[in-house]
């Protein structure tokens, strides 16, 4: 059976004094957790801070993303072994904000999954369609696409080790989360797209839901087959609704 992973993306919020009282709160409401694992991706800044109040806990920490070369001159970018520096060991890739904002494809996307491989990094890959592609029944084709290009490049092994989130984008922060049918079928075509090239990367990797997760609507997602846990972005900044859907996934 898969462990429960639950991802607290912090986005860009918070500053060193929230920060501290947050992640304070997370150990004192999560060191009991059985059949989960914790992870909070914070903003860049804010790793060391991270790495100092988490190193000693049963809650891992990481980063919202990263650059797809190794080294370089690349202003403003940071890089995996940057990130191997503060103790991250997962990152998020290819969330639909920045792959908008900052028109990331998905071949951008894919190198940025295998350099996160490459340097011991647990890759968070985002994946999901528009209210326009859903209403138009082709989801599972745009979901499809983005992991095609993977695929067609690395292959689906790098897979075993590595996390799918699928986002619908029409429920990131909107309150109008998928339903637990929408988000298993989702969730069950994912899976099974990894498993026609390779079946044990396919059993052994997770995939999470993540599009507007409370506590309560987590307790439906949770229990669904494929659903390995959430990766929760405005909840995660109150410990107490953070604590509810990690506790949903026990």
């Amino acid at each position: 059976m898969r462990h429960k992973l639950v991802v607290a993306n912090w986005k860009m919020h918070g500053n060193l004094v929230e920060n501290k009282r947050l992640l304070a709160e997370y150990c004192a409401m999560l060191p009991t957790l059985k059949n989960t694992d914790v992870v909070v991706c914070v903003p860049y800044p804010y790793l060391a801070q991270a790495q100092a109040i988490l190193q000693h806990t049963n809650i891992a920490w990481g980063a919202q993303n990263l650059s797809k070369d190794a080294v370089g001159a690349y202003t403003g970018e940071v890089s995996a072994t940057m990130l191997k520096d503060f103790g991250a060991s997962y990152v998020i890739i290819g969330h639909s904000e920045r792959a908008t904002a900052y028109c990331e494809s998905d071949e951008n996307i894919a190198t940025k999954f295998v350099q996160a491989q490459a340097h011991g990094l647990t890759p968070i890959l985002c994946v999901g369609e528009t209210l326009i592609e859903r209403e138009a029944g082709v989801m599972q084709m745009v979901v499809g696409k983005q992991l095609d290009t993977i695929f067609n490049t690395y292959g689906a092994a790098v897979f075993a080790n590595a996390v799918v989130s699928y986002e619908p984008i029409w429920a990131i922060g909107t309150g109008l989360a998928a339903s637990p049918e929408q988000a298993q079928s989702m969730h069950e075509f994912i899976r099974s797209k990894v498993a026609t090239l390779d079946k044990a990367a396919a059993t052994n990797m997770k995939i999470l839901y993540g599009g507007s997760v409370n506590p309560q609507n987590a307790v439906q997602l949770f229990v669904m087959q494929d659903i390995d846990g959430g990766l929760i972005g405005k909840c995660s900044l109150n410990a107490k609704e953070f604590e509810g859907i990690c506790r949903a996934a026990c």
